[in-house]
């Protein structure tokens, strides 16, 4: 695996020495607020988008956050036909003793419903148990999407590690080694879209992008690290890649993909 920023793949960025969003991308992030207000006036646009075929979606929020944050997306997903499901485990305040087991559990509990893979929805650090559930059950899931999560690379280049510390200390956290980090850089078994800002006031773009992988992509967006779950083209994307046919897995295009407005 290349380690600070040797030997990386051609297009891929160097996560390793990446640095914390700068204060002024950090003071845009008050800006999501019309980004939301702009996702509702695009009702009728976003009512456009292609619509799926009933399978269920599970949606997983960021750190500090719960299902309120991830309602828009919920709803958003419910409108174009998915069965969509909150993670099921109130606020997100990091790794905890065994909540990898209660996510187990969740995606037990989704796929005895409805007999069928599940697509998996991951916002900043709700992405990196988006990927480490699929890498641990791919015969389980149909496809991960990861918004500005922080999956390789300098964990301190984001403005939440302070934060985070602070939190996941003590008994109840579960402090991360150096071969974890590097075994959630590694790419997933099943199809992957990794969305990624360098707007993003949060987290450093960089760290959200994957190393490549036959069935692995990296789409840009230019919304706020806040704005990822209601973001326009973030939900174009979002709904682009869930309509794609199962284990019939093409690349995002950037031009009208699937008949899109």
């Amino acid at each position: 695996m290349p380690s600070a920023g040797q030997d990386l793949p051609h297009g891929i960025p160097d996560a390793d020495n990446a640095r914390r969003p700068c204060l002024h991308l950090w003071a845009r992030e008050a800006f999501t607020g019309l980004e939301l207000l702009h996702a509702h006036a695009s009702r009728r646009r976003l009512a456009q988008l292609p619509t799926g075929d009933g399978h269920p979606v599970l949606v997983l929020p960021g750190f500090l956050a719960g299902a309120t944050s991830t309602s828009f997306l919920r709803n958003f997903l419910k409108s174009q036909n998915y069965w969509a499901y909150d993670w099921g485990q109130g606020r997100n305040l990091g790794v905890r003793e065994g909540l990898r087991g209660r996510l187990d559990r969740r995606l037990d509990e989704i796929h005895a419903k409805h007999g069928e893979k599940i697509s998996v929805i991951g916002w900043s650090a709700g992405g990196i148990y988006a990927r480490e559930i699929a890498r641990s059950h791919p015969d389980l899931i149909r496809s991960v999407i990861t918004m500005g999560t922080p999956m390789r690379g300098n964990p301190k280049a984001t403005s939440a590690w302070l934060p985070y510390s602070l939190l996941n200390r003590g008994r109840h956290a579960v402090d991360p080694t150096s071969e974890i980090h590097a075994s959630r850089a590694e790419p997933l078994p099943v199809p992957t879209t990794c969305i990624y800002s360098k707007n993003d006031g949060i987290v450093a773009w960089e760290l959200c992008t994957s190393l490549p992988a036959p069935t692995t992509e990296n789409v840009e967006v230019t919304c706020t690290h806040l704005g990822f779950g209601h973001d326009v083209a973030t939900l174009r994307i979002v709904a682009d890649r869930l309509a794609q046919p199962a284990d019939d897995w093409e690349p995002f295009r950037t031009s009208s993909p699937r008949g899109m407005p």
